[in-house]
């Protein structure tokens, strides 16, 4: 049903938007298309992408090529001349529409070690202001992690390099608005939280308000009349047939269960919603040294009633009363993406290691489509849209809303 719901979606949104005028998009650090998918499907037409990781620029090509997008495409952003590229796409300064991306968060999440601009990783934050300057879009869409709230600049300053990123752009000309939003309170099964940012030439953006909440929210209150329930784990997986192993051939793409039999053993026994190191009833060689205070997410089974806890690139987790992890595909469906979107790339044992991002890792890194649809559909109606076209996308919007009310059918 969940799958349904998206095709469906996707399909009314093409429609709706058949009768606007296509908007032009950029993304950097483009992962394997999270951002751009979710742009598409509100009219947004990517010009060029840029994506470094092997993997996740295979996942994005591919993606691209599937929807006959034409897009110029690179990787390592900090060898693209912005002044070249403006004039190769045959546009002005001030012509488009959407500078978007997600630069590395690993330098400000406050589970790492936090380096900020000390490392080389941090400073690609500032790639987006290099690329404004030249281009001048109309809007500036950053997606990052929570921790950019508070990470320090050089001056060790709380906080620095957020104020700075403001004010680079403001000095070329742009109003700042940035929130926390959990992708859980707009439809995403995922209880994940992120910093968005949005910069605009004309006003500053105003934030969609929540469209879903908790069912403990929601039971004998009005609330019932104002939000949708969290879509859950079940909701988004529970349809998927038995996933094949490794060396079978994928009934669904990226449906491949590769948990080793150690890990299968360990996970035994661990309820739902649970983790193996809080099981003080289960063998002291099963939990190892696993400490019940700080290991909550190693050994983790999610709930089937609830949305998933934020996928991570360190740890997978396991399946709800499956002794297994999680697949590629499953994690997609947790992340809102459809199952015409095939990741490329390696799968990883939990304990294994790749050089390129794994299958798994991927799905961590990437934007949730679905979020990124409603801030498209947003900044197209507060600065984009015509007067005439915005009938179409609040019968979009309408649609979509059925559509989730199907989920708990």
């Amino acid at each position: 049903m969940y799958e349904l719901v998206l095709k469906n979606f996707a399909h009314i949104t093409s429609m709706a938007i058949s009768h606007a005028r296509q908007y032009s998009s950029i993304s950097l650090f483009s992962g394997i298309g999270g951002i751009d998918l979710g742009l598409h499907e509100c009219g947004f037409q990517p010009l060029f992408c840029a994506e470094i990781d092997v993997n996740a620029a295979s996942t994005l090509h591919n993606w691209l090529s599937n929807n006959k997008i034409n897009c110029e495409t690179a990787s390592d952003i900090r060898q693209v001349n912005p002044e070249i590229l403006i004039e190769n796409l045959g546009i002005s300064p001030g012509e488009l529409d959407i500078l978007a991306g997600g630069p590395p968060c690993q330098s400000f999440s406050l589970i790492g070690k936090r380096h900020s601009l000390v490392d080389d990783r941090g400073l690609l934050l500032f790639e987006m202001v290099r690329f404004a300057r030249v281009f001048l879009p109309k809007v500036i869409l950053i997606e990052q992690v929570k921790g950019l709230l508070s990470a320090p600049c050089l001056n060790k300053h709380k906080g620095g390099v957020l104020a700075n990123l403001i004010k680079e752009l403001e000095k070329i000309g742009y109003q700042v608005n940035y929130k926390i939003l959990k992708a859980s309170d707009y439809g995403v099964p995922q209880l994940r939280e992120r910093l968005f940012i949005v910069a605009s030439q004309y006003k500053k953006f105003i934030f969609p308000e929540p469209t879903h909440c908790s069912m403990d929210k929601l039971e004998n209150t009005l609330l019932t009349y104002i939000y949708k329930p969290y879509v859950t784990v079940h909701d988004a997986i529970a349809d998927l047939p038995e996933p094949v192993k490794k060396s079978e051939l994928e009934i669904v793409p990226n449906h491949t269960d590769i948990t080793p039999q150690r890990d299968r053993v360990r996970i035994h026994g661990v309820p739902e919603g649970e983790c193996l190191a809080r099981q003080l009833n289960l063998p002291s060689e099963q939990r190892q040294r696993l400490d019940p205070r700080k290991d909550t997410t190693k050994f983790r089974r999610l709930s089937w009633r609830q949305p998933s806890l934020t996928l991570r690139g360190g740890e997978v987790f396991y399946h709800p009363s499956e002794d297994r992890y999680l697949t590629p595909r499953e994690c997609m469906r947790l992340h809102g993406f459809p199952d015409e979107h095939i990741l490329i790339g390696p799968i990883r044992g939990r304990s294994g290691s790749v050089k390129t991002l794994d299958q798994h890792r991927l799905v961590a890194n990437s934007v949730p489509p679905i979020l990124s649809r409603i801030l498209g559909k947003c900044i197209v109606e507060q600065f984009l849209a015509d007067k005439s076209i915005t009938f179409d996308f609040y019968l979009n919007q309408s649609l979509f809303d059925v559509g989730c009310l199907l989920h708990h059918i």
